[in-house]
């Protein structure tokens, strides 16, 4: 028998976490195809936009907590749960996104709610792999892409990644949410509010699951004709990140490619390096 989510614990979690953003954050949902879609906004009212889409499964828009407040300073700072994942307050529609098409509707839809016609974006992880296909789809409303260790982008998953996290996705538990991220964060010390959240949010009752698909089409990434920065964890156990630095280098015409030393896929984007946020900063005020 399924084990009962403790949505309760799961909201104090998430909650606990938001606290580390600026004071001024404000919540604003938008109405979507998809269900209405929950975004934490800070910063300057009339600075141009940065979208931000967090990792799949467990990850939250929460995990932004680290960035945001350094991206405030200069830019208008939206973060959105991801449909069919971990949220605070996003509610489902009739429709669930199964295909890549579908997320596309969606991210154009968010940004049509919040009155936004071009944004820079970036992703971590699974968010990066969406914001990838959104700007290959859409280019004529992202600025700048940032990619924060993104997976099937470049290349595939290592085999042990997989098979380490298959008892959590059979059958998740806080306990073995913990001992995945531990064993991929290879034990290093990790912020204890972001992983409650992870905890708390193993075997969130999503009404669909995460859209999956192939990677795009070298052909597609040769013409992608806008900045792009590629940040890959030197420690990520999630693929060979040498390997996605070499494909990305030879697919994508203007890349900018940054290795972060000591850190993993999981850490990423709320226990980086401080070389995350001033490559980022250079990177969206050149």
């Amino acid at each position: 028998m399924k084990d009962a989510f403790d949505t309760d614990g799961f909201l104090a979690a998430y909650d606990k976490v938001m606290a580390k953003w600026p004071a001024e954050r404000e919540v604003v949902t938008v109405p979507t195809p998809f269900g209405t879609a929950h975004v934490n906004v800070c910063g300057p009212l009339h600075a141009p936009a940065v979208l931000l889409l967090p990792g799949g499964g467990g990850a939250t828009s929460a995990s932004w907590y680290a960035q945001a407040a350094e991206l405030a300073r200069t830019r208008r700072v939206l973060a959105v749960d991801l449909p069919g994942c971990a949220g605070r307050g996003t509610e489902a529609g009739d429709r669930h996104p199964r295909t890549v098409a579908d997320l596309v509707v969606w991210l154009d839809a968010v940004l049509d709610g919040l009155g936004i016609d071009e944004t820079d974006l970036g992703g971590h992880s699974y968010g990066g792999w969406i914001s990838l296909h959104y700007a290959l789809h859409a280019p004529t409303r992202v600025r700048r892409l940032f990619l924060l260790d993104p997976t099937t982008c470049f290349t595939g998953f290592r085999p042990a990644y997989l098979l380490h996290a298959l008892p959590s996705v059979l059958r998740p538990t806080p306990r073995r949410a913990r001992a995945f991220l531990e064993w991929e964060t290879g034990g290093a010390p990790l912020d204890p509010d972001w992983l409650r959240l992870q905890e708390a949010a193993a075997g969130f009752p999503s009404v669909s699951k995460p859209v999956t698909g192939p990677r795009p089409a070298p052909d597609a990434l040769r013409a992608l004709d806008m900045p792009v920065l590629l940040f890959l964890a030197e420690n990520s156990r999630t693929h060979d990140t040498y390997e996605v630095a070499g494909t990305a280098d030879a697919l994508l015409p203007h890349v900018e490619t940054v290795v972060l030393p000591g850190v993993s896929h999981h850490a990423l984007p709320q226990s980086a390096p401080a070389e995350l946020g001033r490559r980022l900063t250079e990177f969206l005020n050149p």
